[in-house]
């Protein structure tokens, strides 16, 4: 008889992995310039989990597996209302500000860029939201996250 070994948890593997910017960084250095790269990304399940993480390396391969660690390692847990957020929040998270408002089933997302990224890696099917600062993708992406940590399920 052959003897099955387990498979190791399928929460490792389901995911759902989204790349939202690569930039490229030069550092002046007296042997000459230092190039490495950024990678902002965001993971979620889509079933109420999602973390974001940045990742920093030589080559982009590199960073975008250490910014999807750290976004793995780092995920908080966004409480749901059916389809939706509980309740409408406004956060201010340096020159970003973010409005994300609760929407009737059916709607879909009306989000941005960044915002659209983290709600939907949350497994947030209808919201409606608003980018009122900073254009910046970062600071946008760790705004919506805070908005999403201060939310709070009725009951």
């Amino acid at each position: 008889m052959i003897d099955k070994k387990p498979i190791k948890d399928q929460e490792e593997y389901e995911f759902d992995e989204k790349v939202v910017q690569i930039n490229r960084v030069s550092k002046k250095t007296k042997g000459g310039n230092q190039i490495s790269f950024t990678a902002l990304t965001v993971v979620g399940n889509r079933h109420g989990k999602v973390g974001v993480g940045l990742g920093r390396s030589k080559d982009v391969a590199s960073a975008i597996g250490k910014g999807m660690n750290y976004a793995r390692k780092h995920m908080i847990i966004v409480p749901l209302s059916g389809t939706t957020i509980p309740h409408h929040v406004r956060v201010k998270f340096g020159a970003a500000k973010i409005l994300l408002k609760p929407a009737p089933p059916g709607s879909g997302l009306i989000a941005g860029g960044p915002v659209r990224a983290v709600v939907q890696a949350a497994g947030i099917k209808d919201i409606s939201s608003k980018i009122l600062g900073s254009r910046n993708k970062a600071s946008n992406v760790y705004a919506t996250l805070k908005a999403l940590e201060q939310l709070r399920k009725n009951n």
